[in-house]
């Protein structure tokens, strides 16, 4: 019996092994969390901090909304100055620092700052990031005495993970072992995130970290191909966050040939960081708040990449399809109307959609399926589905039978306890 769930051991790629560890599971690494009474004054760990013993090669990718929180700022600003190099993080949760104006600005620099001088690095190698409520000053006081009073420590990545939550049910962990050019790599990452999930180039927050030695650019390019079709390919509520970042760090301790991409070892790094973020991605749909089922769309067929992503995403954004999901209801109708909208190229009478193993639709056409087996494969098992309860599954397969390309997409039901928990979040 495998010490991983069923859902990390799916999918894991030839010539990788589970590990445990997140986001100091590679080598070089501390990570530690405290609490500073950000969230509450119960006690729950609302600060963590990420230190690598040097300077790392850093790539990133963040929201892309109109708004961003002064975090995002101050990273992109501070991953420029620096050459994309890192080597301190400091996440905040319960708060968001975004729309703070100046004051929000110099907060993010500060808290920055801070964390620089507590590990004796200089503060342009050091990010920040904050997640939690908008337009509330981030109380920079307690932050500061919490990265006074922090420990980090080498097996501290699942308290980082959990001081990083917000309205998750649970911490949100992988970390595998490869091996590059004789060498035993290793790359590990956290991520949050369960409301206002709709990315464009970015998650909720998300922290990966590998031994691996690797060349900005090729650091850069491979996080963002990873993150198309992993955290870009998500939603829970149609919502992109103003917070959104995803930070990747390589300090080159396992001593291999600098990664620069067209070569073997380099294909092994992408395969092991595609499997990462997409296990954390598909990890955040399947925490919704308050979601019931996990939704996987994939569609084949496509006439290009971008009509397969547009055409997943549409299925799993769809409030009509989430809410038929919810009450484990096969109407199909409501796959066919999001796909007729995404914008992806089709043609109508040629569509093909099928539940799991049912065959729903033919050729534009409902083909002739068993009720009660589309109802299983909606997951309905004679019971009402349970918040709380692990997510049921729903799997959706269409092919456009306009072409090659393939994309899956994540989503999760949408249930009265999501209107519940974002009716009494600011409370």
């Amino acid at each position: 019996m495998s010490d991983f769930p069923e859902l990390m051991i799916r999918d894991l790629p030839a010539g990788l092994r589970l590990v445990t560890g997140g986001v100091t599971a590679a080598r070089g690494y501390r990570a530690g969390a405290t609490a500073c009474g950000i969230k509450s004054d119960a006690g729950l760990p609302d600060l963590a901090m990420l230190v690598a013993d040097a300077p790392c090669v850093a790539a990133g990718t963040f929201t892309t909304s109109r708004t961003p929180a002064h975090p995002v700022l101050l990273d992109q600003e501070h991953l420029r100055a620096a050459g994309n190099r890192a080597q301190v993080i400091a996440v905040n949760s319960g708060n968001a620092n975004c729309a703070n104006g100046e004051r929000g600005l110099r907060d993010a620099h500060r808290m920055a700052e801070l964390a620089a001088a507590r590990f004796g690095v200089d503060a342009m190698l050091a990010l920040v990031s904050s997640t939690g409520i908008i337009g509330r000053p981030l109380p920079i006081e307690k932050v500061a005495h919490g990265i006074q009073q922090i420990e980090v420590h080498p097996d501290g990545g699942p308290a980082f993970a959990q001081a990083i939550l917000t309205t998750d049910t649970r911490e949100k962990t992988v970390a595998v072992e490869f091996a590059l050019g004789g060498q035993t790599v290793r790359l590990g990452g956290s991520t949050k995130g369960a409301g206002m999930i709709y990315p464009n180039m970015a998650t909720m927050l998300c922290y990966l970290t590998s031994d691996a030695a690797a060349d900005a650019t090729f650091l850069q390019t491979s996080l963002r191909a990873a993150v198309a079709d992993s955290f870009n390919m998500i939603c829970v509520d149609g919502d992109m966050s103003t917070n959104d970042t995803v930070l990747l760090l390589a300090n080159g301790r396992a001593g291999n040939a600098p990664l620069r991409g067209g070569d073997a070892d380099s294909e092994r790094f992408t395969t092991a960081l595609r499997y990462v973020t997409r296990y954390l991605a598909r990890e955040i749909a399947r925490d919704g708040e308050g979601a019931t089922h996990l939704i996987t769309a994939t569609v084949r067929g496509a006439a290009s990449d971008a009509d397969a992503r547009q055409a997943a995403r549409a299925i799993t954004a769809s409030p009509l399809w989430q809410c038929a999901v919810a009450g484990e209801d096969p109407n199909w109708g409501r796959i066919l109307a999001a796909l007729g909208a995404s914008g992806a190229h089709m043609d109508a009478d040629h569509i093909d959609i099928d539940l799991g193993d049912v065959a729903l639709v033919r050729d534009g056409m409902a083909a002739s399926y068993d009720q009660d087996a589309a109802k299983r494969a909606m997951g309905f098992d004679g019971t009402p589905p349970q918040e709380g309860a692990p997510p049921r599954e729903v799997n959706i397969f269409v092919d456009l039978h306009t072409g090659d390309s393939v994309a899956t997409a994540w989503g999760c039901d949408l249930t009265h306890g999501y209107i519940v928990e974002n009716t009494t979040y600011t409370r």
